[in-house]
């Protein structure tokens, strides 16, 4: 059956502009590390980060970190976010998880627009669960375990299979993950799933993030050049 994206910021580092900050500090101050943190106040806090930030000196975001759990997106997007690879990520795996029943799918908005080429695309879902049930049946009847029978027979799952995974990037990673991702040239799966992780994680560490994306937005400038979606004219016109 079809699923659907679901995003869950379900960790990250306690105090993260706090964090950032101080280690920040730690590079021009005297200050020793035990009051390093405590004597911040929140303007100070806000001010340092908004310096280290325009000067694009981003190493210190480095220490903060942030875990997602992500699922109802298709292979073909996880294959995207692992070139992401200032990253740690803990993916479900389909050589022990076994499709006992029809095995979730995501299906392309641009399918989905035409109800027939829909109603294919969902025939050819339950076309390959039936082989892959037969396959994984014949494999374990020619006396293989269900562990070997299943990563065999995964090797006909489409791109269009759900995965579920776990994704821990630190701040400055994330910040070039929006800016990639949230761009209207990525493809509309992980630029939705972007986006989402970004109104989340905004919520958390709203100075870290706040000018992030795509730079059209961030930057007033397309960093696509010739293949350019277009919209960094339409900002400029507002």
């Amino acid at each position: 059956m079809e699923s659907k994206l679901n995003v869950k910021l379900i960790n990250h580092t306690p105090e993260p502009e706090r964090t950032a900050a101080s280690a920040a500090r730690l590079c021009y101050s005297p200050v020793g590390a035990e009051k390093l943190v405590e004597d911040m106040t929140d303007e100070e806090i806000e001010d340092l980060l908004n310096i280290i930030l325009g000067n694009g000196h981003y190493s210190t975001l480095e220490h903060v970190t942030f875990t997602f759990a992500i699922e109802g997106i298709s292979r073909v997007t996880s294959h995207q976010l692992v070139r992401h690879r200032i990253a740690s990520y803990s993916q479900q795996s389909q050589r022990y998880v076994r499709e006992k029943d029809q095995f979730n799918y995501i299906i392309p908005d641009k399918i989905k627009d035409n109800e027939e080429l829909t109603e294919l695309f969902i025939e050819n879902m339950k076309q390959q669960q039936k082989l892959y049930n037969k396959l994984t049946a014949g494999l374990m009847e020619d006396g293989y375990e269900e562990k070997e029978a299943i990563e065999a027979a995964r090797y006909l799952l489409p791109n269009a299979t759900e995965t579920k995974i776990v994704v821990t990037m630190n701040a400055r990673s994330l910040l070039h993950f929006f800016e990639v991702r949230c761009c209207n040239r990525a493809q509309r799966e992980i630029r939705e799933m972007a986006n989402e992780m970004l109104n989340q994680v905004k919520d958390i560490a709203p100075i870290i993030f706040n000018n992030a994306g795509p730079t059209c937005v961030t930057e007033g400038r397309c960093a696509e050049g010739a293949m350019s979606c277009g919209r960094i004219n339409e900002l400029k016109e507002e």
